[in-house]
């Protein structure tokens, strides 16, 4: 696969239609749950989706997503089950853009060059890898290159000339972090985050999707005039965290799935 004809890039070609992005940890609670909601969540409206790597460190996230990874750690999910996911997920014939979410050190372990080749194989489209700073990705940019594959770029409240060069060097769609400090579900936004948006908008040529905090219909819709499209994690965590035993459970996961995939809908359609 090259870079032309990747999913992200063709998602975005159409920049008048705001595009819906849930993130869920794999294996949480298993990984056949996992498999249920991508295809259901596909189904509610999802454009492209967030799959997170669990790891036993995860300085980003807040406690929601925190006790995902911790769920799926039990279950000794790695780098290869979200591949392999990601396999299972495009032999079903799903379409929907792809992106691995993992912090760096697993990364590392896998080795970069391998990592983003099976990427590539496996089917995914890009990687967001939050620990990773721009003055150190040039090996993991130049490998993702190399494979037809985007390192997605965070952005967060900071100075003009930085918001400036993470743009400038940004591919697939530019991550924009709506808060400080750790993921998970806030009751209210930053007053200054339209002002944060088209700052960003302007310092780059590729779309941008904003996240951290945003977990009900209103804040997406709130959210959608200012950005290509909008993230939710922590909300989307937690209502699977509430349906934990039920998605465990091959009698009742399939209900379970069915009202994990109405919130999602809820929230997709915000976008419409």
């Amino acid at each position: 696969m090259t870079a032309a004809v990747n999913r992200i890039d063709r998602l975005f070609e159409d920049r008048s239609r705001k595009r819906f992005i849930p993130f869920i940890t794999v294996g949480d609670p298993t990984l056949e749950a996992t498999y249920q909601l991508a295809q259901a969540m596909v189904e509610a409206g999802a454009d492209l989706i967030e799959l997170g790597i669990p790891y036993s460190d995860p300085l980003a996230d807040g406690p929601t997503i925190q006790r995902a990874s911790q769920r799926a750690l039990a279950n000794n999910i790695s780098i290869i089950d979200a591949l392999q996911l990601v396999k299972r997920l495009r032999d079903s014939g799903m379409e929907a853009s792809l992106v691995l979410f993992s912090y760096f050190n697993p990364v590392l372990q896998y080795g970069v060059e391998r990592f983003f080749a099976d990427l590539a194989t496996y089917g995914a489209d890009g990687v967001v890898i939050p620990d990773l700073p721009i003055e150190e990705n040039g090996p993991a940019v130049e490998a993702a290159k190399k494979n037809g594959i985007h390192v997605i770029s965070l952005v967060a409240p900071t100075s003009e000339s930085r918001i400036q060069t993470i743009g400038e060097q940004a591919t697939g769609f530019l991550y924009c972090v709506s808060s400080l400090g750790v993921t998970g579900a806030r009751a209210s936004l930053r007053e200054d985050l339209s002002d944060f948006l088209s700052r960003v908008k302007a310092s780059t040529k590729v779309p941008t999707a904003v996240g951290f905090g945003i977990s009900t219909p209103e804040q997406v819709k709130a959210m959608a005039p200012h950005t290509d499209g909008v993230i939710v994690g922590s909300a989307i965590v937690l209502e699977i965290e509430r349906h934990e035993e039920q998605l465990r459970d091959p009698a009742q996961s399939e209900e379970a799935v069915a009202k994990i995939k109405t919130f999602v809908q809820q929230l997709a359609s915000a976008l419409q």
